[in-house]
């Protein structure tokens, strides 16, 4: 776990200082770090060391407040209807659409039907893409999934990974889409 920095701050020290000695006389044995903390913060006028974190996480919060999230980007839905004709009624593949940012949404759908974390031979992930389409060209496939970073493969050529990646919006799209075409196929 990893340690809290909180800065500590009292108006008067001598107020500090003559609360710390009462507490401390009063104290039975030497004082613990807990005790301590304690001690600190009831001088500063808080019931307790969490009395005090809590007002200067707060505090803190208020002062640094977290990052807007980034803005989610709108999905082209006639550019996914347009997509959606370069796959049959069981989601496979047709056609090798001609324009490449077509094509690179269109891998991202194969690229989901890959194992996660798992090694697949050139053969064995030629077999999976070959179910996936109906053009019969897997080697073009595969080629591109490599280039365009979806999956990755040694330099001999024997072993190949998904790459775990988050969808563009686009493709996450296309993929609801073709979710329940995907259901009856299977």
């Amino acid at each position: 776990m990893s340690r809290e920095h909180l800065s500590f701050q009292v108006a008067d020290i001598s107020a500090l200082a003559k609360s710390l000695k009462s507490q401390l006389e009063t104290h039975e044995g030497p004082a613990g770090h807990v005790s301590l903390l304690n001690m600190l913060a009831r001088g500063a006028g808080f019931r307790n060391f969490q009395h005090y974190r809590a007002q200067a996480t707060a505090l803190d919060r208020l002062e640094n407040p977290p990052p807007a999230p980034a803005p989610v980007p709108e999905v082209d839905l006639g550019r996914v209807r347009r997509l959606l004709r370069h796959f049959d009624e069981a989601g496979r593949l047709i056609r090798w659409p001609n324009k490449f940012n077509e094509q690179a949404t269109c891998l991202w759908v194969l690229w989901s039907r890959l194992p996660a974390r798992e090694s697949m031979t050139e053969q064995g992930i030629s077999r999976r893409l070959d179910v996936m389409h109906s053009f019969r060209d897997f080697a073009l496939l595969r080629r591109e999934m490599v280039e365009q970073g979806l999956v990755s493969r040694t330099p001999d050529c024997r072993d190949y990974r998904r790459i775990e990646r988050q969808p563009p919006p686009d493709a996450l799209a296309l993929l609801r889409y073709l979710a329940p075409r995907l259901m009856v196929a299977a």
